[in-house]
C-alpha cells in the first residue's frame, strides 16, 4: 500500500512523495521565453510546499510550436541561464523537477512564432490565445516529421543539461502528438496515418529517439486517452497506444483525457466543479493494470481523501494535483502535518483568465502569480481581533493571522460563508457551471483551518444590535458584506433557493455577462462605512471585501490577503 508521502523511484530518480504538479501555462516568462523571477517565485512556491515532483509548463521543442503568448522557452540555447537558475532553485526548496515538451502543432499561431503551424494534416482548427482565429497548417512533410522529432530530441538534451530530473512529451489536449493520435486531425494514407499504430508512430518514434539519445534522462508520457468528440480517440484505442508507450521505454505515465474539439466543451480538459472528483481515475487504474510502469492520475483530485484513496487503492503510483496547487501551494505540507488544506473551487479562472491573456491567478489563492507582491508580509502581532462576517474574505483574513494574534469571528447567522454559500445555487460562476458542494466544502474546510489555529467563532451573533460585542478588542475587522439596493436581497434569496436560478429562464438570465456583473457591482452597496460606527475611535478599524467595495469574489478575497498581509 503506498502513501501520498512515500517516496517512488521514476526512472532511476527518487521523487520524495506521491504528489505531482502537472504542467499548467502561467504566462510568467517574458514575452521571448525567458525565465522571470515571478516565474520562480511562483514554482518555488509550491517546492517549499512539499510538492514531491514540479513539472515545469509545456515549452514548444521548436519556435514553429509555441501556442501561447510568453511562452516558457525551451527551443534554443539562449534559455539555458534561465532554466538553470530555476532548476537551481527548486531543488533547493525540496522537489524534483521536470519539464514538458509539448508542440502546439495546428493550435499554434503565427501571431505567436512568427513562422506558419504545421501539423499531420492541413485541417482547419479553431484557436483562441487572446481573440479567435481559424489556423490552417501546413501538413507536415516526412522531412518535416524528422525535423520536428530532432527538435524534441534537442529540447530534450537542453532539459538535461539544465539539470532537469525528468522530462515530459505531452501526448494530450489536441497538442502535436494528439494530433497524430486523432483520426479527425490526421488524414493522412502515408506510415504516420490510417491504423492506430500508424498514428501513434510519431510520438512513439519521438520517446524512442529521446530515449536513445539522451540516456540519462527519464522520460515521462503524458497520454490524453479519450478525445470525447466524433472522430477522436477512443479509449479502447487509447489503451492500446498506453502499452506501446511503456514497450517505447516511458518511465511513468500521466493518465489524462479531452481535447480541444471535446464536447460538451474544450473544459473537459480540465474538468471543472460540476464534474465528478477523480474524473479520469478510472481510466488510470485500467491502464495501470496493463503497463510495468508508474501511472499518474490526474483530473479533480484535490481532496486529500480521494488522494489518498487513489493511492492506497492501487489505481494509481501517483496523484497530479494542478489547480489544486495554485489554489494552495502549501498542500502537502498541510496534509501532511493532518492540517486542513486551502480548498480548490474547480472554477476554472487560473485557466478562463489567462486564456484572455492575463497570466495564472486564482480566486480563493490571491497569491498565486503575484509571490513577489507577499515577499515582505507585516502581518499584525500580539492583537486581539474581531472579524465581523464568515464569509471567504472574513474567514480567510483570520486564517492568515491567526499564528500571531488572538482571533475571534463573529457572523450574525448561524453557520459560516455569507453569501458565498449560495454562490452555488446560482447556474454559472465564471464561466462553469456550479456545484452547491465545491462552495460548501471549501467554506468547511477554511473554517476548520481557523479553528485549527484557535480562531474563535461566536455565529447567531448580529453587532448591529448587539455593537457590545466588539468591546476589548485591538482591531475590529467588517467583512460583513454587500446589501442589495431597491430591495432586491430578498428576491435574489428566493429565487436561488427555490432553485430557480438554475431553471431554464433563471440559466437565461445569468447567461449575459452584463447581467452578472450589474448583479455584483451595480445592484449592491458595500456595508463597510455604515458598519464602522460601531467600533471605538481607539480601536484599529479594517474593511475588507465586498464590505469595501461591492464586486467579485476574488477581489473581495484579494483584498483580504492583502489587508491581512501588507497592511501598510
Amino acid at each position: 500500500m503506498n502513501g501520498l508521502f512515500s517516496p517512488i523511484i521514476v526512472g532511476g530518480v527518487e521523487v520524495p512523495n506521491r504528489i505531482v504538479m502537472p504542467p499548467m501555462t502561467t504566462r510568467l516568462a517574458d514575452p521571448e521565453g525567458y525565465v522571470t523571477d515571478d516565474l520562480i517565485a511562483y514554482y518555488r512556491a509550491r517546492a517549499l510546499g512539499g510538492v514531491g515532483l514540479i513539472t515545469i509548463e509545456m515549452g514548444s521543442p521548436e519556435r514553429a510550436g509555441r501556442h501561447r503568448f510568453r511562452e516558457l522557452g525551451v527551443y534554443d540555447d539562449r534559455f539555458l541561464p534561465g532554466l538553470e537558475r530555476l532548476v537551481a532553485v527548486l531543488h533547493d526548496a525540496g522537489s524534483r523537477v521536470s519539464v514538458q515538451l509539448g508542440h502546439g502543432g495546428s493550435r499554434a499561431r503565427g501571431a505567436v512564432s512568427g513562422e506558419t503551424p504545421v501539423a499531420p494534416s492541413s485541417i482547419p482548427t479553431p484557436v483562441f490565445e487572446v481573440e479567435a482565429e481559424t489556423v490552417v497548417p501546413s501538413e507536415m512533410t516526412k522531412a518535416r516529421i524528422g525535423q520536428t522529432t530532432q527538435a524534441f530530441v534537442e529540447a530534450a538534451r537542453r532539459a538535461d543539461r539544465a539539470g532537469f530530473d525528468l522530462v515530459e512529451l505531452h501526448g494530450a489536449h489536441g497538442y502535436l502528438i494528439s494530433q497524430f493520435l486523432s483520426p479527425r486531425e490526421n488524414a493522412r494514407t502515408d506510415e504516420y496515418g490510417g491504423s492506430p499504430e500508424n498514428r501513434a508512430r510519431f510520438g512513439l518514434d519521438v520517446l524512442r529517439r529521446i530515449k536513445e539519445e539522451v540516456p540519462t534522462l527519464p522520460g515521462v508520457f503524458r497520454l490524453g486517452v479519450e478525445d470525447f468528440f466524433p472522430g477522436g480517440l477512443t479509449f479502447e484505442e487509447g489503451l492500446r497506444v498506453a502499452r506501446w508507450v511503456a514497450e517505447a521505454g516511458a518511465d511513468a505515465l500521466s493518465i489524462t483525457a479531452g481535447h480541444y474539439r471535446s464536447l460538451p466543451s474544450a473544459e473537459y480538459m480540465i474538468p471543472p466543479m460540476a464534474y465528478r472528483e477523480g474524473t479520469f481515475l478510472d481510466f488510470a487504474a485500467r491502464v495501470k493494470e496493463e503497463v510495468p510502469v508508474p501511472v499518474v492520475g490526474v483530473g479533480r483530485m484535490g481532496n486529500p481523501a480521494v488522494a489518498r484513496s487513489a493511492l492506497e487503492s492501487g489505481k494509481v503510483d501517483m496523484v497530479a494535483l494542478g489547480r489544486t496547487l495554485i489554489a494552495d501551494p502549501d498542500w502537502p505540507n498541510r496534509v501532511r502535518a493532518g492540517k486542513s488544506p486551502r480548498r480548490c473551487l474547480s472554477c476554472n479562472h487560473c485557466v478562463n483568465s489567462m486564456r484572455s491573456g492575463a497570466h495564472v491567478s486564482c480566486v480563493v489563492n490571491p497569491m498565486a502569480g503575484f509571490e513577489l507582491d507577499f515577499t515582505d508580509t507585516v502581518p499584525p502581532e500580539n492583537e486581539k481581533i474581531c472579524v465581523v462576517g464568515a464569509g471567504p474574505a472574513g474567514l480567510s483574513y483570520a486564517h492568515l493571522t491567526a499564528d500571531r494574534n488572538s482571533v475571534t469571528v463573529v457572523e450574525r447567522a448561524p453557520v459560516s460563508g455569507g453569501a458565498f454559500r449560495r454562490t452555488g445555487k446560482a447556474p454559472v460562476f465564471g464561466e462553469v457551471e456550479t456545484s452547491e458542494k465545491s462552495f460548501v466544502d471549501y467554506v468547511a474546510e477554511l473554517e476548520r483551518a481557523c479553528r485549527e489555529k484557535g480562531v474563535f467563532f461566536r455565529h447567531g451573533t448580529d453587532v448591529t444590535e448587539e455593537p457590545q460585542t466588539l468591546e476589548g478588542y485591538d482591531r475590529v475587522v467588517f467583512a460583513t458584506g454587500a446589501r442589495y439596493r431597491y430591495g432586491l436581497g430578498a428576491l435574489a434569496t428566493r429565487l436561488l433557493d427555490s432553485g430557480l436560478g438554475k431553471s431554464k429562464p433563471g440559466r437565461r438570465l445569468f447567461a449575459s455577462g452584463r447581467v452578472r456583473n450589474w448583479l455584483y457591482y451595480g445592484a449592491r452597496s458595500s456595508t463597510g462605512p455604515a458598519m464602522r460606527r460601531l467600533a471605538r475611535t481607539d480601536q484599529e478599524v479594517v474593511i475588507i471585501g465586498d464590505a469595501a467595495s461591492a464586486g467579485k469574489a476574488r477581489d473581495a478575497i484579494d483584498g483580504a490577503f492583502r489587508a491581512a498581509l501588507l497592511p501598510e
